[in-house]
C-alpha cells in the first residue's frame, strides 16, 4: 500500500460500496485478481477488496509473524543477531534464497527465516 489511506471495494469502480479501508501505509497486501486499473487485494487475515492500482506501490514489504525475531547478519541461524523485530512489524523485503530473506526496519538491516513473514511465498526466490 503506497497511500496511508486507501479505500477496499466491493468491486473495481468508484460506484461499487466501501467495505474496507486500509490505513497503513507499506502495508503488504496480496492481489489476488486484476480488472482494469483495478486490483482485488488481501491482508494477511483475508480482509480486501477492489483498490485502485494507483494506490499500491511496487515497493515489497512483509509483515513480521514471530515476536522478537532475530535479523541475522547472514542467512544462517548461527549467525550473529544484529537486531530482534517485533511481531507485526511491516519491514521491506530485499533478496530472498529457498529458507531465508533479507529485511531492513527501523534503520537495521539482516536476514530473517522466510517461514516467520507474511508476504513472501514459501518458494519465491529474489535477486
Amino acid at each position: 500500500m503506497k497511500a496511508a489511506e486507501g479505500n477496499a471495494r466491493r468491486g473495481p469502480s468508484l460506484t461499487h460500496r466501501i467495505d474496507w479501508v486500509f490505513k497503513r501505509r507499506d502495508m503488504p497486501l496480496q492481489i489476488t485478481a486484476e480488472h482494469g486499473h483495478w486490483r482485488r487485494v488481501e491482508d494477511r487475515e483475508g480482509q480486501g477488496g477492489w483498490v485502485h492500482y494507483s494506490l499500491l506501490s511496487g515497493v515489497r514489504t512483509v509483515i513480521v509473524e514471530q515476536d522478537r525475531l532475530g535479523l541475522h547478519m547472514r542467512p544462517d541461524a548461527e549467525a550473529p543477531v544484529t537486531a530482534e523485530l517485533e511481531s507485526g512489524v511491516v519491514a521491506r523485503l530485499g533478496k530472498c534464497g529457498p529458507e531465508w530473506c533479507q529485511l531492513r526496519s527501523g534503520g537495521y538491516r539482516g536476514w530473517a527465516p522466510k517461514a516467520r513473514l507474511w508476504g513472501v511465498g514459501a518458494e519465491e526466490l529474489r535477486d
